[in-house]
C-alpha cells in the first residue's frame, strides 16, 4: 500500500479534511468574494408626482418636479465609493432618498443608512455610523448607478446629518456623505 493511500484511510487526516473543507466553505459563504468582481447597475427615474387632473377643456398637466431639501457629496471608506446623495420632497409631503452616479463595491449585506454621526475621511469614519442613531433604509439595490429609496412617513430629517452606505456583516461604511440644507 502506498504512503498516500495509507494516510487517507487513517480517521484523523478525514477528519481534518472535512474541517478543512467546511472552513473553506464557511468562509466563501461569508466573505463572499466573488461579489468584488460582479457590478449591479440600478436606474430608477427621478421621482416626479402628477397633479391631479384638470377637466377636458383644460391640456394635461405637467409632472411636478420634488423639492430638494438636503445634499452632499460621497466620500470613500472602506471601498472607493463616489456619487452624490439628493432627500426630495414630493409635492404630498413624501420624501424619498436619491443616490445619483453612485459608484461602490458590492457586499455580502450593504445598507444604506440617515445616520447623526459625523462623516470623518479615512479609517477615522469606517466603524462611527453604528455608534449612535441611524435609520436603515434597506438594502443597497446596486452598486452603480441611480436609486430611490423612499423614507417612512414622519421621518424627521433634523435628528440625521450624514448617510453612509454600510456594510451590516462586517460593521464597516463603504463610503459616506455629509447632508446640508434644511432638512426640516
Amino acid at each position: 500500500m502506498s504512503r498516500a493511500r495509507r494516510l487517507f484511510t487513517r480517521p484523523w487526516f478525514v477528519g481534518v479534511l472535512v474541517v478543512g473543507l467546511v472552513a473553506v466553505a464557511a468562509g466563501l459563504y461569508w466573505f463572499q468574494p466573488w461579489r468584488l468582481w460582479v457590478d449591479e447597475t440600478v436606474e430608477e427615474s427621478l421621482p416626479v408626482a402628477v397633479p391631479v387632473s384638470q377637466p377636458s377643456s383644460v391640456p394635461s398637466p405637467r409632472p411636478v418636479a420634488p423639492v430638494e431639501v438636503a445634499t452632499g457629496t460621497l466620500i470613500s471608506h472602506e471601498h472607493r465609493t463616489a456619487g452624490t446623495v439628493r432627500i426630495l420632497r414630493a409635492t404630498d409631503g413624501s420624501l424619498v432618498l436619491r443616490l445619483e452616479n453612485l459608484t461602490t463595491s458590492s457586499g455580502p449585506d450593504v445598507h444604506v443608512w440617515l445616520t447623526d454621526a459625523p462623516v470623518k475621511p479615512g479609517q477615522d469614519g469606517w466603524g462611527l455610523f453604528d455608534d449612535g442613531r441611524y435609520l436603515d433604509l434597506g438594502k443597497l439595490k446596486g452598486n452603480k448607478g441611480n436609486q430611490n429609496y423612499p423614507l417612512p412617513a414622519g421621518t424627521d430629517l433634523a435628528g440625521y446629518t450624514s448617510l453612509s452606505i454600510w456594510c451590516d456583516r462586517f460593521d464597516v461604511s463603504f463610503g459616506a456623505a455629509e447632508l446640508s440644507g434644511e432638512r426640516a
